[in-house]
């Protein structure tokens, strides 16, 4: 009877822990996307920098936003609610293959871009996002097909390298 009373107890105190869809709430940095859950009972070090790239290859479908681009704003939103200061959170995002055309414009798409208004708040709130020049070439995007504040990297290996010697790690996720 007492292993099942503190079953029972152990099993009520971790159900804050679970955290159901109404639990997810956008943050500070990306406040319209990247919705995270808050996880009771996890600290960070005070004094962790996070400097984080992301390598996206995988176009949205339909007219949904690109999860992997909501992944980033989930990243800088998560670290905002749990008291990383916002400098201390970097985030790049290189992308190349068929998710490029999640970055460009209307015109270039062919139609409304959904993704539009989360890079903007991504560029808004600091990221980085580049496109791989070699999949832009292959695919006939140029400069100004390109959505504001995205850039064209050499290639996406290009960035990742100078990423990474400037203290950036690869998310793998």
């Amino acid at each position: 009877m007492r292993l099942a009373v503190l079953a029972a107890a152990a099993f009520c105190l971790t159900l804050p822990a679970f955290a159901g869809p109404e639990d997810f709430v956008a943050g500070p940095r990306v406040p319209s996307f990247g919705k995270t859950a808050p996880v009771p009972g996890t600290a960070l070090p005070a004094d962790a920098h996070l400097k984080v790239a992301f390598d996206i290859s995988a176009a949205s479908e339909g007219d949904a936003v690109n999860r992997n681009l909501d992944s980033a704003a989930r990243f800088l939103n998560m670290h905002a609610l749990a008291g990383v200061p916002d400098p201390y959170v970097s985030v790049a995002i290189v992308v190349h293959g068929p998710a490029a055309i999640d970055l460009v414009n209307d015109a270039k798409r062919g139609g409304p871009n959904p993704n539009a208004p989360l890079i903007a708040e991504l560029v808004a709130a600091g990221t980085s996002i580049q496109l791989c020049g070699q999949t832009a070439a292959a695919r006939g995007i140029t400069p100004d097909d390109l959505l504001p504040g995205v850039t064209l990297a050499l290639s996406a290996m290009t960035a990742h390298a100078l990423l990474q010697q400037h203290g950036y790690t690869l998310n793998p996720f």
